[in-house]
């Protein structure tokens, strides 16, 4: 079997599968023409984000049997049509998911005991104690919505700080902290997103949805930008709706999430004090970049041992 790879994994992920007899190329310099000149030739695909997997690929990928998705979203792959062309895809969000549950305490603890901002202060040559007095989060109810990998293990951490859990996932049935939406929107200090991106979920948290909080309310991004409408998320710092914004993720990255568009709405976010900011690396830890490549190789090897 034959697998190209268009995105840089862990060495890891590539010896295991030489080991189990597979032919591994790495295309990592190749643009998406030059890949879809040669895509039939191969049996499996691993990406992160480099570019699209769309229709025009796939129609291109005549022998491809998976895709395998280096991470844990899977938006810029079309899932409709790889299922309809019979193309197994899967990601690796195991393998990431303590990375990005603990990137987003470390943000909220940051935010609420004001780290930054007096950080930056004392290396000015200002002692500010009383302004820059902090919040503990025990104590704080917490609203998590989607509980799938990053959630659970978000909220097992959370656990042992003393807060109140609400969970709210449209597609599980039966899981810890369960709750609703409106509850979610009534009693939260704090609101974390844990969901893909999809027409369902891009721009969930909009005007609309600041308003039905019944408080003001800090929030936490670490899955995609584009589920926070930006400037609604601004108006709802102004309006001191919002309380303050984590966000490790933004509306104006590019597909590939190596690159930002800059423009007044992140220029406002840089400036707040209200805001702490990281350039989408939550889930970008060393450990989770091996964890990622064992997972990816087990799932791959397991596919052609039952195929």
């Amino acid at each position: 079997m034959k697998i190209i790879f268009i995105d840089t994994t862990h060495p890891k992920l590539i010896e295991d599968l030489k080991c189990e007899g597979f032919i591994c190329d790495e295309m990592y310099d190749k643009s998406k023409s030059e890949i879809l000149k040669i895509i039939k030739n191969y049996d499996g695909l691993v990406i992160r984000s480099r570019f699209k997997i769309d229709q025009t690929f796939i129609n291109a990928a005549k022998n491809l049997k998976f895709i395998a998705r280096a991470g844990s979203g899977t938006e810029n792959i079309d899932l409709h049509y790889t299922n309809k062309k019979n193309i197994k895809c899967f990601n690796a969000a195991e393998g990431n998911r303590q990375a990005v549950a603990e990137h987003a305490v470390a943000m909220i603890l940051n935010l609420l005991n004001n780290i930054r901002v007096s950080d930056q202060e004392i290396r000015n040559g200002i002692w500010n104690r009383e302004k820059n007095r902090g919040f503990e989060l025990s104590g704080k109810t917490i609203g998590i919505i989607g509980f799938g990998n990053t959630g659970s293990s978000f909220a097992k951490i959370l656990e042992n700080f003393n807060v109140k859990i609400l969970v709210y996932d449209k597609y599980k049935k039966n899981y810890k902290f369960k709750s609703n939406l409106d509850k979610i929107l009534e009693f939260s200090d704090i609101i974390s997103l844990h969901i893909p991106l999809t027409e369902e979920t891009k721009y969930l948290v909009n005007k609309s949805f600041i308003d039905k909080a019944k408080k003001p309310f800090y929030i936490i991004n670490t899955s995609r930008g584009q589920c926070i409408e930006t400037n609604a998320l601004i108006k709802g710092l102004n309006d001191k709706k919002i309380l303050g914004a984590c966000l490790d993720v933004f509306e104006q990255e590019k597909n590939s999430f190596e690159k930002i568009s800059k423009n007044a709405d992140l220029k406002y976010l840089i400036e707040s004090s209200k805001t702490i900011l990281t350039p989408h690396i939550a889930g970008w830890t060393f450990e989770s970049n091996y964890k990622i490549a064992v997972t990816l190789s087990k799932k791959i090897i397991n596919l052609v041992q039952k195929s």
